[in-house]
């Protein structure tokens, strides 16, 4: 175990919590009508055209075909990404590549996959897919709408990963049933909510997910994105209505499909016990895999992500 002894927060990023502690967090109780609230969204982003756009990029890769790419989202919001596709091999397999709250400025090509096509989407307000008047600050970008239960950005941000597997879909009709989904962080907890209502997505991996355990996340000391959340929640306290609906750990007991989660033992930006809600919410036959630490260096954590960057690759085999 490497968990950290000394870092400079003024609060324990471990909470005080044990493995043992973590992996016994629920997830908390469903509010009255987050099935339908989500299954309706998911059909009216079903119904939109993406009509992706794509154009060789100035980026390169001596492995991949690099494509910059456009494509429409709900709200006929633009998404800007990139696409890569494998120089050797056949694609056989699709893969959506969340970010984290840090937005995204290239693709990453270090993806321990083989004959895959891969989509890294910007969702909307941040990186390519900037626009104003939405914060790229994700102190502000998490607070866009957040008054606005129907219209909260992070609705719209999961409609974004929903429109990529349509953009796959639609560029390579082959792909249906065979395309997974990659997210850390802010993408791991969007990502949870995309997988949980998209029968398209056939598994999914989820490092440090985000928005887990709303009304939990709301009293745990943090110096991520949540901390802004809970100053808005102190002078509005009715918004834990609108973060109920969009709670990580509530969507991730509605997975179905094959799953890996990637979670720490300590995290200054995202509570561990609000990771582990989103662990445990899944069947029992997905794996969780243990960090010493997440958002933090520590001693040995290239070896602990290099065994799980295996673990990564394996999952997603081409069928």
């Amino acid at each position: 175990m490497s968990i950290p002894k000394t870092h400079p927060f003024a609060f324990d990023p471990t909470y005080g919590m044990r493995l043992e502690d973590l992996l016994a967090v629920e997830p908390p109780e469903a509010p009255e009508g987050f099935d339908a609230f989500w299954q309706a969204r998911y059909l009216k982003a079903l119904a939109v055209d993406p009509q992706p756009v794509l154009r060789r990029s100035k980026v390169t890769h001596a492995d991949w075909h690099v494509l910059d790419l456009v494509y429409i989202s709900t709200g006929s919001f633009r998404i800007g990404g990139w696409l890569i596709l494998p120089r050797r091999g056949e694609v056989r397999r699709g893969l959506v590549v969340g970010h984290g709250y840090g937005g995204r400025d290239r693709p990453e090509f270090d993806l321990p996959v083989k004959e895959t096509a891969v989509l890294f989407p910007c969702c909307r307000g941040l990186s390519l897919s900037a626009r104003p008047p939405i914060s790229q600050n994700p102190s502000w970008h998490v607070l866009h709408d957040i008054d606005k239960p129907k219209s909260y950005i992070i609705g719209g941000c999961v409609e974004d990963i929903w429109l990529a597997v349509s953009t796959l879909v639609a560029l390579y009709p082959w792909l249906s049933g065979h395309i997974g989904y990659s997210g850390i962080s802010f993408g791991g907890g969007v990502g949870a909510m995309a997988i949980a209502y998209d029968e398209r997505i056939d598994r999914g991996h989820l490092a440090l997910p985000s928005f887990g355990d709303q009304p939990l996340r709301l009293t745990l000391p943090t110096v991520g994105s949540a901390r802004s959340v809970q100053e808005y929640h102190k002078k509005h306290a009715d918004v834990l209505e609108t973060l109920r609906l969009y709670d990580a750990a509530t969507a991730a007991s509605r997975i179905k499909v094959p799953m890996l989660v990637a979670v720490a033992l300590f995290d200054p930006s995202v509570a561990p016990p609000c990771q582990f809600a989103v662990a445990n919410a899944m069947p029992k036959f997905n794996e969780i895999f243990i960090l010493d630490a997440g958002h933090f260096d520590y001693p040995g954590s290239a070896e602990q992500e290099a065994v799980l960057r295996d673990k990564v690759g394996q999952f997603f085999r081409v069928p």
